[in-house]
């Protein structure tokens, strides 16, 4: 197929046409990042971003103008050629460019990175490390299912198919909790005993019964309102919660400052819950979390069949947050699907910085205390 049919099958939702655009144009990209650049390693995250762009954007390009088509239904009609070289070259100067201007953060966020610094390392994050996209998109290209990922610093954002929607399962729940806690019969009183058995099993053991119970009260109005209060974009509710459709990129947007969407009085509470995962639970990003950082998260999974197996995850160490939702579908089984999802986050998260090690002086055993020299 050439460019124009897998780019117009991208935009029906084929992810292995994207992928094949991907592994196509990668060698050009990295070598066009690595001459504006001279940096191996930031050519390769510009590469990245750059196909996160593109993949947003493939619905409104035409390669025969540089202008837009203001409808996506024109994607079909686009000439069945390829790209020359220099026409790559000119897009990629583009999309750098919009990076530039789109992507990058905002004054706000640029006065809070200089005095956000990663306790143990007097560097911003952002200065320390990146998310291993490429890497994670290799892998997610080897494995079964359909797979979308974002991450979420206070200052960059990175993602493949972020705004590519599915069924919550019980990622929702999460949203439920917040969403119950603002209730006005609930957001200005101590929590009951009622109130503690609903939503800790929600959260810590994903009890289901509970969610149904919680849904009942809160509806579908306060999911929406939530959204709304998030800045979502691709959020749709459903009289199943478990049929939400959600999105990576409004999942990290969600859990990145979670506690500032829930009332004063019950942010700890509800951190505690998200911070208190079940053991059986405490697969893929619980896992490989990073030392040195506190987890905060919530899986969803189809009843262990493989259907889907999604992953929402908030990392903080002082006032550094990295968040990233991992999503999939059609894993197979569930046990695949936990370690699809712990490979997508070993690769996202490789070179995170972690705890300092402590310099230990000597160890005195208890014997050594009758030494004439130590003893007092």
């Amino acid at each position: 197929m050439d460019d124009g049919e897998l780019i117009a099958a991208t935009v029906r939702g084929d992810a292995d046409a994207f992928a094949k655009l991907y592994r196509r144009h990668l060698p050009r990209v990295v070598v066009f990042g690595l001459r504006a650049t001279g940096d191996p390693e930031v050519a390769a995250d510009l590469a990245a971003e750059v196909f996160a762009a593109a993949l947003a954007s493939c619905a409104r390009y035409r390669p025969e103008h540089d202008s837009y088509p203001p409808d996506a239904e024109e994607c079909p009609g686009m000439p069945r050629r390829r790209l020359s070289p220099a026409r790559v070259a000119a897009l990629l100067a583009a999309a750098l460019g919009a990076l530039a201007l789109t992507g990058g953060p905002s004054a706000a966020a640029a006065a809070t990175a200089r005095h956000c610094l990663v306790p143990g390392t007097g560097k911003p994050l952002d200065q320390l490390w990146r998310p291993h996209i490429l890497a994670a998109i290799g892998y997610a290209d080897t494995r079964t299912g359909d797979i979308a990922f974002a991450v979420r610093t206070d200052h960059r954002f990175y993602g493949y198919r972020p705004d590519h929607d599915e069924w919550s399962a019980s990622v929702v729940k999460a949203m439920l909790m917040v969403a119950y806690l603002n209730e006005p019969s609930v957001r200005d009183r101590n929590l009951t005993a009622h109130d503690h058995d609903l939503l800790t099993p929600m959260i810590t053991e994903s009890d289901n019964d509970d969610a149904q119970i919680v849904f009942d009260t809160v509806g579908q109005g306060a999911l929406k309102a939530l959204a709304g209060r998030v800045g979502m974009t691709h959020f749709a509710t459903s009289p199943i919660w478990g049929e939400t459709e959600v999105t990576a990129a409004d999942q990290t947007r969600f859990f990145l400052h979670i506690e500032r969407f829930i009332a004063a009085r019950h942010r700890a509470y509800a951190m505690s819950l998200l911070a208190g995962i079940v053991p059986s639970q405490r697969w893929g990003i619980a896992e490989v979390a990073p030392k040195g950082w506190r987890l905060y998260f919530k899986g969803g999974w189809g009843y262990g069949t493989g259907l889907l197996d999604h992953q929402v995850v908030l990392l903080v160490r002082g006032c550094a947050r990295v968040s990233i939702a991992v999503l999939t579908m059609h894993d197979g089984s569930h046990a695949y699907g936990k370690d699809t999802l712990k490979g997508i986050f070993t690769r996202l998260l490789r070179g995170l910085p972690t705890e300092t090690k402590r310099h230990r002086g000597a160890r005195i055993r208890t014997g050594d205390l009758k030494h004439p020299k130590l003893a007092r």
